[in-house]
C-alpha cells in the first residue's frame, strides 16, 4: 500500500474498528427494538421497513461512536471516508438482516440446515458477515 512510518493510519484504523465493533454490539443487541428484530426478515414492505429502521439506528449508533472517538482523542477522519464506510456498513447490514441472501449463501456453501437452525449457525454466520464488513468499513473510515 504505502509507507506510514508514524503508524498513524494503523492507529486510526484500530480506533475506528474498535468504535464500529462496539457500536455494532450496542446497536444490534440494545438499540434495536423488539419490533425491528421480530419483523426485519419478513417478506414485503413491513420487513423492509423494519430492517431499514434498524439499519438507521444502527448507523446512527456507529456515527455516535465515531464522533465520541474523534472528540475524545482528537483523531481526524475524512468525512467522505466516514460516509463511504458507514454506507458499506449499513448496506451490508441490511442485506444480512433480511436473512434470505445470507441463508442462500450458506446453502450454496453446503452449511448444515440443522446447524444453521438449531446449532446457532445462522447467528454465527450473521455476526461474522457483520464483522467482515465492519473491517472493510473501518478501512474506508480511517483512510
Amino acid at each position: 500500500m504505502f509507507a506510514d512510518p508514524t503508524g498513524r493510519h494503523a492507529a486510526a484504523f484500530a480506533a475506528v474498528f474498535a468504535a464500529l465493533y462496539v457500536a455494532h454490539q450496542v446497536a444490534d443487541h440494545w438499540v434495536q427494538t423488539q419490533w425491528q428484530a421480530d419483523h426485519k426478515a419478513e417478506a414485503g414492505w413491513l420487513g423492509r421497513l423494519a430492517c431499514a429502521a434498524h439499519v438507521t439506528t444502527y448507523t446512527l449508533t456507529a456515527l455516535l461512536a465515531l464522533a465520541t472517538v474523534v472528540l475524545a482523542t482528537g483523531l481526524r477522519l475524512d468525512p467522505w471516508g466516514v460516509a463511504v464506510g458507514l454506507t458499506v456498513s449499513g448496506a451490508s447490514h441490511y442485506i444480512a438482516d433480511r436473512r434470505t441472501p445470507l441463508r442462500r449463501l450458506a446453502e450454496h456453501l453446503h452449511k448444515s440446515p440443522a446447524w444453521m437452525e438449531r446449532g446457532g449457525g445462522l447467528y454465527a454466520l450473521d455476526q461474522s458477515w457483520h464483522y467482515g464488513f465492519l473491517f472493510i468499513a473501518a478501512l474506508f473510515c480511517a483512510a
